[in-house]
């Protein structure tokens, strides 16, 4: 090599290993899952999987057991096709990462012409230089824009969470439901055919014996809608845990869990959201994303396209011709103003959406908080007086039958009067645990989006 290409070579090796290091961003081996799950374990109390698919012997020894919320939780992490969908997000997003943190392609172009005075050979190689220049930032903002996507991938598995509690809660509910009016329309069958015997025999009247026909014919419809409602509660959690088939068939336990022995204070709940929500971190980062983009365009505004090449030229009559060139964009027609005054319209939407998004934030802790304490107190006041009164009377009634104080019509009565107590109960019940649920989500993934089926 001649000492004119020697010089050449080294005036483009710093050149060289920067194009080389810019190359050399690749993807990560989690793809962010790592991190987005201990955002969702601190939240959730369950953990990602470390990889989709091969998840089945976990389910199915999960299955095994009488299912729990937290059970029903990690089984939903584990197999739900939706979230997998969701999560394959990261890797877009991180692919895009890494394409920032890379070159275009050099272009190569090589020229050959033949004249009177000798061939004529021209060969040149030219980089992206504003590619190069601006690389940090546009990486830069491609990282702001990954940890989006892992707050938004958190969001989406934390909202799925909550939202499998409240279908857990409300299929528990169900069952229970569904097991009482089982109970409530045996006790209504019998005393409609007491009520036909004694009609029959004089003691009873025409009206009285329709009363009691009509609580049986009732109850028989009560318990078909609970049944019903019992198999649709079912079959909306098995959709959010993605089961089906003969997984599908949960074991369910009989009853609710007891309510707490005290309510959770409201303490600094709102600010605890500000700390905590992942929508909230999601909204700052797209503001501080959109400030970098607003940096970038700014810097782009005037030099949109600049390359930079070496070229070499060699003629058959005359010795080989080295040295460099520079394609420059002239900014005659456009000079970056509108794509500027985008960039800061964009800004201040994304400040204001901030705004927006804390002020509902708190807003609706306020108001999930106050749906705790209310779901609370009924379900307490059912369980510590209206069921204890119910019983006291039932015990009372019965007791006055057994004394021949109270005639069968009364025994009868009070058992159509327990129905709707308890089935408030069950309700009131459901409720707490439901709004405890959105308690959890207003504070710390976002609002739960309930779909109505």
């Amino acid at each position: 090599m001649r000492n004119t290409d020697m010089r050449a070579f080294y005036r483009m090796t710093p050149l060289m290993l920067a194009l080389l290091l810019a190359g050399c961003a690749s993807n990560s081996a989690d793809g962010g899952r790592q991190s987005v799950s201990a955002l969702v374990e601190t939240r959730t109390g369950a953990a990602l999987p470390p990889s989709a698919g091969g998840q089945d012997e976990a389910v199915a020894q999960l299955l095994a057991q009488p299912l729990t919320a937290d059970a029903a939780v990690r089984i939903a992490l584990l197999n739900n096709r939706g979230l997998q969908a969701s999560l394959a997000e990261l890797g877009i997003s991180e692919a895009e990462l890494v394409q920032a943190g890379r070159l275009r392609n050099p272009g190569l172009s090589f020229g050959r012409s033949h004249g009177s005075e000798g061939n004529e050979i021209d060969r040149s190689v030219s980089f992206d230089l504003a590619g190069l220049l601006t690389m940090p930032l546009r990486v830069q903002i491609e990282e702001g824009r990954f940890e989006q996507a892992k707050l938004q991938a958190a969001s989406t598995t934390v909202q799925l969470a909550h939202a499998v509690r409240r279908a857990y809660f409300t299929a528990v509910a169900a069952v229970q439901t569904e097991m009482f009016m089982q109970q409530a329309m045996v006790s209504a069958e019998a005393g409609a055919q007491l009520a036909a015997r004694l009609q029959q025999a004089g003691n009873w009247s025409r009206l009285d014996q329709a009363r009691q026909q009509v609580f049986y014919a009732d109850a028989v419809s009560e318990l078909a809608r609970a049944r019903h409602q019992a198999t649709a509660a079912r079959e909306h959690l098995a959709r959010l845990l993605g089961l089906w088939g003969s997984q599908a068939e949960l074991k369910l336990p009989a009853r609710l869990p007891d309510l707490p022995d005290a309510p959770q204070p409201a303490g600094e709940l709102e600010q605890q959201a500000m700390q905590q929500r992942l929508d909230v971190q999601i909204s700052k980062l797209n503001t501080e994303a959109t400030a970098r983009a607003l940096g970038l365009s700014r810097a782009t505004r005037l030099v949109n396209v600049l390359e930079v090449g070496y070229t070499n030229k060699s003629t058959s009559t005359a010795p080989r011709e080295n040295g460099y060139s520079v394609s420059l964009e002239l900014p005659l027609f456009d000079w970056g103003t509108a794509r500027n005054a985008r960039a800061q319209a964009v800004y201040e939407q994304a400040l204001a959406r901030t705004a927006d998004t804390a002020i509902t934030a708190r807003s609706q802790v306020r108001v999930a908080y106050s749906g705790y304490r209310t779901a609370y107190d009924l379900a307490r006041h059912y369980r510590d007086e209206v069921v204890p009164l119910r019983k006291t009377i039932s015990h009372e009634v019965l007791l006055r039958y057994n004394g021949m104080l109270a005639s069968v019509f009364e025994l009868l009565a009070d058992a159509r009067e327990q129905v709707a107590s308890v089935n408030g109960a069950i309700e009131a019940q459901r409720d707490f645990w439901i709004a405890q649920t959105d308690l959890q989500a207003a504070v710390e993934g976002g609002a739960v989006t309930e779909n109505k089926e």
